[in-house]
């Protein structure tokens, strides 16, 4: 499976099961196991730089085994050659986001123009409540 230029998976990186899928339809969910449950084996995969799999590990969350593997299941149609298309599209597209590197933050620091302004409506702020104190009956 091609996923890049740079990163190909192997098929014995992957391995699929099929499963019966829950939900409603009836004699078909109860007989034919349509659900795939597709694994792959990241943390052992030789194809992929070791950037890519700490942003894949964050990016799979609760896909992602305490073994390394990343499964994910989908029973999305009854047809279970389309749910495994389905799974193996949402496996590139999941590396797909990976490859790409975050945007560094560059901090930026607040204009003299907007610390002033900012002090100047506390300071009004400040003014109103201050007005807002009990009134003396004696004056």
């Amino acid at each position: 499976m091609r996923i890049t230029d740079s990163i190909t998976i192997e098929d014995w990186e992957l391995t699929e099961q099929f499963v019966r899928a829950s939900g409603p339809g009836g004699q078909n969910v109860n007989k034919v196991s349509t659900a795939v449950e597709l694994r792959f084996e990241a943390e052992r995969s030789p194809n992929l730089p070791g950037p890519v799999k700490a942003r894949l590990k964050r990016l799979a969350g609760r896909r992602w085994t305490s073994d390394g593997a990343i499964v994910l299941q989908v029973q999305d149609t009854r047809s279970q050659a389309r749910n495994r298309e389905i799974a193996r599209e949402r496996l590139a597209e999941l590396i797909l986001k990976a490859t790409l590197k975050p945007k560094r933050r560059i901090p930026t620091k607040p204009t003299l123009g907007s610390k002033r302004r900012r002090l100047q409506s506390k300071k009004e702020r400040g003014e109103v409540k201050a007005m807002r104190g009990k009134v003396d009956p004696g004056t």
